[in-house]
């Protein structure tokens, strides 16, 4: 049977007393707080070795140990403090298992887990960051949507059906198309068609799933999300012609995802 520190409990089950103001201590904690879930010691064998589980897929995220240095290939003597935890990307993995403080992942070595030293030479806030990207890397897919980050789109406009020319001429905020897969606090960067062909406005998105009830005719609409307007671009400044040349952007026929270097020309 699972032991959750949150029961009030784990103290009694081996696990190790640890200064309130430790590592350890303050990952438990954080975790606790930001994703509402307790650790769970699974191991008679191992009692101080815990380990946080999503609530929805029951795939663990974290796995808190502290490990013979020796095992670890570290000099001096005792246990050290460790945090096992997984990313989505391979690549990512291979870079920072060159860093002092972060190793290859100890009891599990398969696919991209890595083992974070929790003394300090890697800090708390770097620490975190990687629990916020094994959460993503281990989530369900409802658990990644509700979840993921804010994301840069950009979405098309076609004059033949709006007049986006003058959309924000007497409001700064206006309804618009929904795309599949945009959120509320995404961005989305407006590119108006021909004879524009060009991004001309800079928007946030207040809120998605807006029943649509109109018409819908050719626009093939599914439902509509509201857009605030945070910045205006000269029509001559980002073309379709400099989006291609300097972007690698050679159509919008639908909401995309911006390339980086487009996102920090726009910013």
């Amino acid at each position: 049977m699972a032991v959750h520190e949150n029961s009030g409990t784990s103290e009694n089950h081996g696990v190790p007393p640890k200064g309130e103001e430790s590592i350890r201590r303050q990952v438990i904690d954080w975790i606790r707080e930001k994703y509402h879930c307790g650790i769970e010691y699974l191991w008679m064998r191992f009692p101080s070795y815990g380990i946080f589980r999503h609530p929805d897929n029951r795939k663990w995220f974290a796995l808190l140990m502290d490990v013979p240095r020796c095992k670890l290939g570290l000099s001096g003597e005792g246990a050290a403090d460790v945090l096992n935890v997984k990313l989505g990307d391979p690549l990512l993995r291979d870079l920072l298992i060159r860093r002092e403080g972060i190793l290859p992942g100890y009891h599990i070595s398969r696919g991209s887990w890595i083992s974070i030293l929790l003394d300090g030479t890697v800090p708390l806030a770097e620490v975190c960051s990687l629990v916020d990207a094994s959460y993503q890397a281990t989530a369900s897919a409802a658990t990644r949507k509700a979840t993921r980050p804010p994301k840069e789109w950009l979405i098309p406009s076609n004059l033949k059906y709006f007049d986006s020319v003058h959309a924000f001429d007497h409001t700064d905020e206006i309804a618009w198309k929904q795309g599949a897969g945009i959120r509320t606090g995404d961005i989305v960067f407006m590119y108006i068609g021909a004879p524009v062909s060009a991004v001309c406005y800079k928007c946030v998105v207040t809120r998605t799933d807006i029943p649509w009830q109109g018409d819908q005719g050719a626009l093939n609409i599914r439902s509509l999300m509201r857009i605030r307007l945070m910045k205006r671009y000269d029509p001559t400044q980002f073309t379709l012609s400099v989006l291609t040349r300097d972007h690698g952007v050679c159509a919008v026929r639908g909401p995309r995802g911006v390339p980086r270097s487009l996102s920090e020309a726009l910013a």
